[in-house]
Formats: structure tokens, C-alpha cells, sequence
């Protein structure tokens, strides 16, 4: 074993859950579920492959058609959807790894080809994304202006996220993570460059706050909230996001997530995906400060530089990505100092083919 990996590759207690290593597989969009949306073989063969992790977050599953926004990415809001899932879980189980389910509404980042009835993507605020054009399932468009939610329509959206992880654990999942982050409806709820709401969920950051606490209060009546983790990226200009204000809204939202005693914190505290430079970027650190549960890095770490996050008591997971993709066999390859493969191109991954995504070999040599 390779000894510059001796605190990453230790094991790690989640709240009972017993990870072999403290290695996690990031949420990834892969696009592999087909136009049904219904998790396959295919998609619990890619899972099973990267089981060396301590602990395997799917990519995100939409909560409801309103919260689609990806081509041929998964589900779970339908009884297919539960049932394609239980392949998966079963599977990953079966190879000793805990498994948890990334929960997904795309907010403004949609257009209304996902929708059976042509409508509009919401929104906190009818703030156009800045984008040159999204993937539909009509061919490129240029983004639509979203319609903001009434007030009175936000309970059925959290009730949309109680009943995704209801269904996440009849599925077998070990829990459910909020995708909170990316510029996806919960961060727009949260940022003031996409909420200019005067209601209560609007204005103050106690207010914009509010969306994600009423969905975390109304999942843990169903779920222990140690099966519950948000995910936050206080320093990401993806999906046409980043605000003036970021370092005091995500201190607010990590001080006032720590109240929940949640399974961990999934901070994207790195570069690699674009920074907005609207200040300093927030660190780990910063984050231990005011949250004092499980912490979660993640984009862009090396081997090294998790090993340092966590031997310096910055992080207690790191979460990899991409490398990922190539890597199948990424714990292995940390462990015994292998070589990684190169990083695979782009255009294979969201190709809803098999190649790129399952064909990745494993180190022999």
C-alpha cells in the first residue's frame, strides 16, 4: 500500500455506516437511463465497478417531471423508477459498499421540451440563465425565461423532495443527498443573483435559506437526518451563478445545517469547474468553523491533496469525479501508487452509449 495514503484510504464509521475508506465516487450526470428514465443494468454495472469506494453517491435523480432538465438522466418519482434502483442498490450492496442518492431539481436550468406539457422550468425568480443554449431533447435551444414560483406552490415542491427520499429508501438506498449546489432550484433559492423574490422566501439570507430548510425538516420526518446530506458550491460559477454575497450566505446555511446533526456536508470547495471571483475562495476551514458534523470536499483533489485534507482534519471524505470516469479502479490505483489513465474526452460523457462508460479497464501493468 502506498503510504502517502494511509489516512484516505483508512476506514471511516458515517454514522454507522462502515466505510472501507474514505474515498467517495462524486455525483456524475452520465445520461445512461434512457428517454424512460429508468435506471438499468447497464447503469448498476458502472456502479458495481467503482465499489472500491468507501461510499458511491448516484448521479442526481429528478424529483418530479417539473424538476427534469438532463437528457435520459435517471428518476424517482415513479414505481419504474423505485424498481430500476433496486437493481443498483442490491448490486452495490452485494460488493460491500454503502450507497447514497443525489436528489435533483433543475429550476431554470431546463426548458420546457422536458415537460409533456410544454411549460415553463421555474424558478425562485424569472431570472433567464446566462447561458448560449441548453441540450434538449429537441436538438440545442437558447434558455427560456423561467416562471417563478407562487408561494403558495413552494410546499408542493418540498413535498416533491419528501416523497423522492421516501421513495430512495424503499429503492435501498442508505440515504439521500440535496443537491443543493450548481445553480440547480435549491442554489438559486439560496443566491441573490437568482432570488429576487419580496416573499418569504426571498430578500434577507435568513429568507432565502428558508426552501432548504423546510425540504431538510420535512425529509427527516421520514428519514433519520443522519441518512441526510446537502450539498453546497459556495465558490461555482456553473449554471450562470455566483453572488456578491456568497461567503456570508454559505456560512449562514453550514451554520444553520449543522443544527440537524446530517449524515455529512458536501462542500465543493474546489476550482477545477470555474470560479466566480466574486472574492476569496471559501475553504474547508472556513466551514469547520461554523459546521461540526462530517465534512465532504471535492473538484479538482489529487491523491495528495486529499490526503492532506484530511490528515490536516480539513475534511473527513474526499469525493472524486472524473477521474472516476477512467478509473474504475481508482481506489486500487491510489493504494498501490498505479499510474491513472487518461482522462476520458468529454463527448463520451453524456453519450448514452455504453462506451465511455463501462468499458474503462482496470490497471494491469
Amino acid at each position: 500500500m502506498n503510504t502517502i495514503s494511509s489516512h484516505l484510504l483508512s476506514p471511516f464509521d458515517l454514522h454507522g455506516l462502515h466505510l472501507k475508506n474514505r474515498v467517495v465516487l462524486a455525483p456524475m450526470t452520465r445520461s445512461r437511463a434512457g428517454v424512460e428514465r429508468v435506471p438499468n443494468d447497464l447503469m448498476a454495472e458502472y456502479y458495481v465497478q467503482r465499489a472500491g469506494a468507501g461510499l458511491l453517491i448516484t448521479e442526481a435523480a429528478a424529483i418530479s417531471e417539473q424538476a427534469l432538465g438532463w437528457q435520459q438522466s435517471p428518476g424517482i418519482y415513479t414505481d419504474a423508477h423505485i424498481e430500476g434502483w433496486k437493481k443498483i442498490t442490491k448490486a452495490v450492496h452485494e460488493a460491500g459498499t454503502p450507497i447514497f442518492l443525489q436528489l435533483w431539481h433543475c429550476g431554470r436550468a431546463s426548458h420546457s421540451s422536458f415537460r409533456v406539457d410544454r411549460s415553463l422550468p421555474v424558478a425562485p425568480s424569472p431570472v433567464k440563465h446566462g447561458g448560449d443554449h441548453i441540450h434538449t431533447p429537441i436538438g440545442k435551444q437558447a434558455y427560456e425565461t423561467p416562471r417563478a414560483l407562487e408561494t403558495q406552490e413552494v410546499a408542493q415542491v418540498v413535498e416533491d423532495y419528501r416523497l423522492a427520499a421516501e421513495n430512495a429508501f424503499a429503492a435501498g438506498f442508505d440515504g439521500v443527498e440535496l443537491h443543493a449546489a450548481n445553480g440547480y432550484l435549491i442554489d438559486q433559492f439560496l443566491q441573490s443573483r437568482t432570488n429576487q423574490r419580496s416573499d418569504r422566501y426571498g430578500g434577507s439570507v435568513e429568507n432565502r435559506f428558508r426552501f432548504l430548510r423546510e425540504i431538510v425538516e420535512a425529509i427527516i420526518k421520514v428519514i433519520p437526518a443522519n441518512r441526510l446530506a446537502v450539498r453546497l458550491s459556495p465558490n461555482g460559477n456553473y449554471n450562470d451563478m455566483g453572488s456578491p454575497e456568497f461567503r456570508e450566505l454559505f456560512r449562514y446555511a453550514a451554520g444553520e445545517l449543522n443544527r440537524y446533526e446530517l449524515a455529512y456536508l458536501h462542500v465543493i470547495d474546489g476550482l477545477a469547474s470555474g470560479f466566480h471571483q466574486l472574492g476569496e475562495p471559501m475553504t474547508l476551514e472556513e466551514f469547520h468553523n461554523v459546521f461540526s458534523g462530517v465534512i465532504m470536499g471535492n473538484c479538482g483533489y489529487t491523491q495528495e491533496k486529499a490526503e492532506q485534507a484530511i490528515r490536516e482534519g480539513h475534511a473527513d471524505l474526499i469525493a472524486f469525479g472524473r477521474p472516476f470516469i477512467s478509473n474504475p479502479d481508482l481506489v486500487e490505483r491510489f493504494a498501490h501508487g498505479w499510474p491513472l489513465a487518461k482522462e476520458a474526452e468529454l463527448a463520451t460523457w453524456y453519450s448514452f452509449e455504453p462506451q465511455g462508460y463501462v468499458d474503462w479497464p482496470k490497471y494491469n501493468g
